[in-house]
């Protein structure tokens, strides 16, 4: 890719926590909204790309102030039109198969299943700062009833080293999976669906070329996303194997670090 002073990235996508979000704080600072809106108003298509629902996806849209173009949900699987804030798309798989597996490796692990737009179907309740929306206590019949965008297991009183040795070399019925660094959180969504994938499928839409695009990430969910990119910032936070994956490393979320990158074209 270019970095001349001329040239600015066409398509740039962002993941949220860790990257536009510090978790810690939980708040997108105000050097961060700054760099997003500069990169909007010089004609920069900026695009959402999270693991989060589409109820945890809006009040970071509104928070930077984006009223164009698309979001990315649930890892790829759910497309957002950021101006109507209604869904374009929606990839789906049967979580039955995906439950049954994931109770046997992960023994005790709390599930969740997204109902777009509306909240999530539990098996038992999870922490607000973990799960958006409204949560609605279900059998498992009722939960893995239906097919679905996201499935969450989570595994309280697990490390995410446990996790990944768990689910070592596993391949999940129709589906695929993360898992979070910041918490011991299984990530589920259909087969052959990522952020990279979702991203494709839009930069293809508009027409723009592989070398005009961007990408900012710091989990295990953005390893595809920062693949697919023309240029990829890892936070400074990421593990290594996210590190990695990028052209380059910056700060990390606290220090603001996606600021440093954007500034580099939008200033």
């Amino acid at each position: 890719m270019s970095e001349t002073a001329a040239y600015k990235p066409r398509l740039i996508a962002l993941d949220v926590d860790g990257t536009l979000l510090d978790p810690e704080t939980q708040t997108v600072s105000a050097g961060v909204r700054d760099a997003v809106r500069r990169a909007v108003d010089a004609g920069s298509h900026v695009v959402v790309a999270t693991g989060r629902s589409m109820l945890g996806t809006l009040p970071i849209l509104d928070e930077l102030g984006l009223r164009s173009g698309a979001a990315l949900c649930s890892n790829g699987a759910i497309r957002l039109d950021a101006a109507t804030r209604e869904t374009v798309a929606i990839e789906t798989f049967d979580p039955a198969p995906v439950h049954a597996r994931l109770s046997a490796l992960l023994p005790g692990s709390n599930f969740a299943v997204e109902q777009v737009g509306t909240g999530s179907l539990v098996t038992s309740s999870f922490p607000q700062n973990l799960l958006h929306g409204p949560q609605r206590s279900v059998d498992v019949e009722e939960l893995i009833s239906k097919h679905v965008p996201r499935m969450i297991a989570h595994w309280a009183g697990h490390t995410t080293k446990e996790a990944a040795e768990a689910l070592d070399g596993v391949l999940l019925p129709a589906s695929t999976y993360t898992i979070d660094h910041y918490t011991t959180w299984i990530t589920v969504v259909p087969d052959g669906v990522t952020k990279g994938s979702a991203l494709e499928k839009l930069r293809t839409e508009l027409g723009i070329a592989v070398e005009d695009t961007f990408a900012a990430g710091d989990g295990d969910n953005d390893i595809r996303m920062l693949e697919w990119a023309g240029h990829s910032v890892a936070m400074g936070q990421a593990p290594a194997v996210v590190r990695a994956t990028a052209t380059e490393v910056t700060g990390t979320v606290a220090e603001d670090g996606l600021v440093t990158s954007l500034d580099r074209w939008f200033r």
